[in-house]
């Protein structure tokens, strides 16, 4: 007797070419943030979708509003799939925009080539993946026959990069998905039900420009700036001291990931930018991080003379901690993930963060699960030659579509 699982699992390997094919077209349009022009990406997807008898309602965030946050287009896609009465609404969302694919590549980062059993491109693993994913998992669910209690929300974004307060974030606000439970992208072999949150600065350094051949005349911003990076650097060493409880989580860190200053080799620089990422454990409290990084800043550049400093807030992305009513989605995904994976698949925290947090901050249990290796440097997620192992993207997907079955069935 064919079980419903089976059922599930069956439709997905009879579609897996076609579900290749969907997440190829994904590929070839690029979305690089920055710059963020990522409307034709979601009017593309908007048309694939059509194709499965998916209407997709297309949100064009407020123009001004994107420019102001530094992109140049998001239009965020939701998919509203309704069943019998009752029940919950399981949101599934995905992110679409992702970061300039660099140099090394030897596949076309937007050709979406299928070599060895990987298809290569950017956004392939973080997180155009889960586009398929999801939406195959759906169309598994409904192709199936059982009944269903609740619906599905999917929800294509893009703004992860950037945080997610107009990806998801929006859509929320603006009260265009009220989900019960959230499964947002991610990897194949953890549930991941916690993350790190994220500090971004920017720290810009004012001296007074000069000749290099009379110095006297200048206060060099550069020397005033490696006193802070000095300071911030070391305190990494307080930082390692403090392991989070966290299961696959283990320390904050300070990470300055630009600086930018001077205006030629001869001319003493009279400005330096640096951007701070600085990493926290859940159990830290992001107020007193912000001002402990403050505090050290200041301290740092304080009695040198001619020199000031401006420290302003890029990112504040909180934490992602458990909420109580995520057991039915964590539950489910591990039964079916070790089934489907033959290995032990269990709840982890991760130190990324992610947007899934938007969506426990308004009190909706979220988790993270999608197609993808074991870590983000197996797939090579934001450098060259990203890639997702089709057979994981198959098996990710069959363990969605039975847990929509398990949380929706009537």
């Amino acid at each position: 007797m064919t079980t419903a699982y089976q059922q599930l699992d069956d439709w997905i390997d009879a579609h897996f070419d076609e579900q290749v094919r969907f997440l190829q077209e994904l590929v070839r349009v690029p979305t690089d943030t920055p710059p963020g022009n990522n409307t034709p990406h979601a009017l593309r997807t908007k048309e694939l979708l059509q194709g499965f008898g998916f209407e997709a309602q297309a949100h064009a965030v407020p123009a001004q509003t994107v420019h102001d946050y530094g992109l140049q287009s998001i239009t965020n896609l939701v998919v509203q799939r309704r069943y019998g009465p009752g029940g919950r609404i399981v949101a599934l969302n995905a992110h679409g925009d992702v970061v300039p694919p660099g140099e090394g590549w030897t596949h076309d980062p937007y050709g979406g080539e299928v070599a060895d059993g990987r298809l290569y491109g950017r956004a392939a693993a973080v997180s155009k993946c889960d586009f398929s994913t999801f939406s195959f998992a759906v169309r598994a669910l409904e192709a199936a026959g059982m009944p269903l209690a609740g619906g599905v929300d999917l929800l294509f974004t893009y703004d992860e990069e950037f945080g997610g307060e107009l990806g998801p974030g929006w859509l929320l606000a603006q009260g265009l998905t009220k989900p019960d439970l959230e499964i947002a992208a991610g990897f194949s072999y953890q549930v991941v039900t916690a993350h790190n949150g994220c500090l971004q600065m920017e720290v810009t350094v004012h001296g007074r420009m000069g000749h290099a051949a009379v110095p006297e005349t200048a206060v060099d911003a550069l020397q005033a700036a490696t006193r802070i990076l000095s300071a911030l650097y070391a305190e990494n060493g307080e930082l390692r001291k403090t392991r989070s409880a966290v299961k696959g989580i283990n320390h904050g860190y300070i990470n300055v990931g630009q600086i930018a200053g001077g205006t030629n080799t001869n001319v003493v620089p009279g400005k330096v930018v640096l951007k701070v990422d600085r990493r926290m454990i859940p159990e830290e409290d992001p107020v007193a991080v912000e001002a402990r990084l403050r505090g050290i800043i200041e301290q740092a550049a304080a009695g040198q003379a001619g020199i000031t400093v401006e420290i302003k807030r890029i990112l504040l992305a909180h934490a992602m901690q458990p909420l109580p009513g995520n057991k039915p989605l964590v539950d489910a995904l591990c039964t079916h993930a070790t089934a489907l994976f033959g290995e032990p698949v269990e709840a982890w925290g991760t130190p990324l963060y992610t947007d899934a947090r938007l969506f426990c901050e308004r009190g909706i249990p979220a988790v993270i699960y999608g197609a993808g290796p074991r870590t983000v440097l197996e797939s090579n997620a934001k450098r060259a030659d990203e890639h997702i192992v089709l057979e994981d993207l198959r098996r990710a997907t069959k363990v969605v579509a039975r847990t929509l079955a398990d949380l929706l069935k009537a």
